[in-house]
């Protein structure tokens, strides 16, 4: 029945979203998920919120949720915006702030949502490659262009851009907007919202999806001049003025509040991704600093796909990308210990003669 879509849909070329197999007793390590649970505070408030009140809408302003946020990273709730997940607010900037007649730039290995976003609203774009360590050069980013995006940490490569190299970007760019995708930035590195009263042509996108133990939810936010901002709340407001519901609010504010909670998981993590990138080493894999909750590997040695087949035979899943430059490489969720010595007792056995 393909005949009824329209033009723009037979162009598109969706996202593919990390697989979500049913198997009982899989150790999943290929979508970046958080091994720990939320913030016990937000589980309360989330269940606090189930009541006759589900009857009424919920807040479209999110006001509660941009007090907290703006709090917590010393801005004002002016600078503020929330959505449905980063990936709906990361739409409505292409639209509002990236549809221009020059195109825009990011990485020739990054987020693989932004070319899908670009061929859904027609933008046009261009990528800029990595250079042969998978790091990205401010200096290439010294063109003209309709806007700039990329994550840091990178995704899938989990390298991380230092605050003065963004700062260098930005600089370089004043007619531009450049929007940083910081879905992992709370793993290893310092925000660029620290630039933003500096800066009205830098936004900053985050999720509650990974260091807050939140995929589940569905909750994300931007933070950058008001004038960016306003940008973000009209497209919104002429998409969907309720993105949040009354659950999602509520947890949302108690996740970004429970600033404990938040330390410990997230230094669980990253210890976890320190001992497992070491290991991994011992076992011959070349493995990419990350500054993310995953780690980017591949070994001399042996096929990625031939890896990952043997993994998911022991009931192991990792993310393998048949793309160019990458197809030798896992990106391998950061879990729990126990799950991290499953999978090294599994590369152990699968890398034997």
């Amino acid at each position: 029945m393909s005949q009824y879509w329209s033009a723009v849909v037979h162009g598109l070329t969706p996202y593919t979203p990390g697989e979500q197999p049913k198997l009982p007793d899989l150790i999943k390590l290929n979508t970046n998920e958080n091994p720990y649970g939320p913030s016990p505070k937000a589980l309360a408030a989330i269940q606090a919120e189930v009541s006759d009140h589900l009857r009424l809408y919920p807040d479209p302003n999110g006001d509660r949720l941009k007090v907290a946020v703006a709090a917590h990273y010393g801005v004002t709730t002016r600078q503020v915006f929330v959505g449905n997940s980063s990936d709906e607010v990361l739409a409505h900037v292409f639209q509002a702030l990236l549809k221009h007649n020059d195109p825009i730039l990011f990485p020739d290995i990054t987020y693989s949502f932004y070319p899908v976003y670009c061929g859904l609203y027609g933008i046009g774009y261009r990528e800029v490659p990595l250079d042969a360590e998978f790091a990205i050069q401010p200096d290439d980013y010294h063109t003209p262009n309709g806007g700039i995006i990329f994550p840091n940490p990178n995704a899938p490569t989990g390298r991380l851009l230092a605050l003065s190299a963004i700062e260098q970007i930005v600089q370089a760019n004043p007619d531009s907007v450049v929007v940083i995708d910081e879905a992992y930035i709370d793993f290893g590195g310092d925000s660029a919202i620290a630039l933003v009263d500096r800066y009205p042509n830098l936004l900053v996108t985050q999720t509650l999806s990974k260091s807050r133990s939140l995929a589940g939810l569905r909750v994300g936010f931007a933070v950058g001049h008001p004038d960016l901002i306003d940008a973000l709340e009209r497209v919104k407001n002429s998409f969907n003025s309720y993105p949040l519901d009354r659950l999602a609010l509520a947890g949302a504010t108690a996740a970004i509040n429970d600033v404990d909670h938040f330390n410990h998981s997230r230094h669980a993590v990253m210890a976890t991704r320190e001992r497992l990138s070491q290991a991994l080493t011992g076992l011959g894999f070349d493995v990419l600093p990350s500054a993310a909750n995953f780690v980017f590997a591949r070994h001399p040695q042996h096929d990625a796909a031939t890896l990952a087949a043997g993994l998911r035979e022991r009931a192991i899943i990792v993310r393998h990308f048949k793309l160019p430059r990458i197809d030798q490489f896992l990106r391998i969720t950061v879990g729990t210990d126990a799950q991290s010595e499953a999978l090294l007792a599994a590369l152990t056995a699968l890398l034997k003669p």
